[in-house]
């Protein structure tokens, strides 16, 4: 028995009211053009259809005995991880894994996370905030407050050179 497969199509002014909507709900847009609105319904629309293009692609690419007819989350979610300009959906659509994948996940971050600490030293590519590093090489923590009273008798002291240095001239 065939399946019928073609998609039917929803009208264009449901899905442009339905982003206005979304758009109005936020606080930072005070209006919004029917055109841009149009815009923004359109780009979505390519969007999506992209996502699911890339997720049948998945689905497509599994060698079954029987092919799938539906698309899966795991089929999207490898999508997204294989397809680089999907990469900035990897923690929206996230893969699956086991309880136990989850909990081999936690102890090696854990045992990763425990090690910079021990030493003390950063790692490759990493820096502290402020930018201070010790003399070994490694953060040294915020940087030491300046002396307030140092830096006015430095100041005054400057001033009483430049003072002297006047009246001998």
């Amino acid at each position: 028995m065939p399946y019928n497969n073609t998609p039917i199509a929803p009208s264009s002014e449901s899905l442009v009211a339905r982003v206005k909507k979304i758009i109005n709900a936020d606080p930072d847009i005070s209006q919004c053009s029917n055109n841009a609105a149009f815009v923004i319904t359109v780009a979505t629309e390519m969007f999506l259809q992209h996502l699911v293009d890339q997720a049948y692609n998945q689905v497509k690419s599994e060698h079954g005995p029987k092919p799938r007819r539906n698309i899966q989350y795991r089929d999207v979610a490898n999508a997204v991880a294989r397809v680089e300009n999907l990469e900035f959906l990897t923690d929206v659509v996230p893969r699956t894994m086991t309880m136990k994948q989850y909990k081999q996940k936690a102890v090696k971050d854990a045992a990763a996370g425990a090690a910079p600490a021990e030493n003390g030293s950063l790692g490759r590519g990493q820096g502290t905030l402020d930018g201070h590093v010790g003399a070994n090489g490694n953060a040294a923590g915020p940087a030491p407050p300046n002396d307030p009273v140092k830096e006015i008798a430095a100041k005054e002291g400057a001033r009483d050179t430049a003072d002297e240095e006047m009246r001998d001239a």
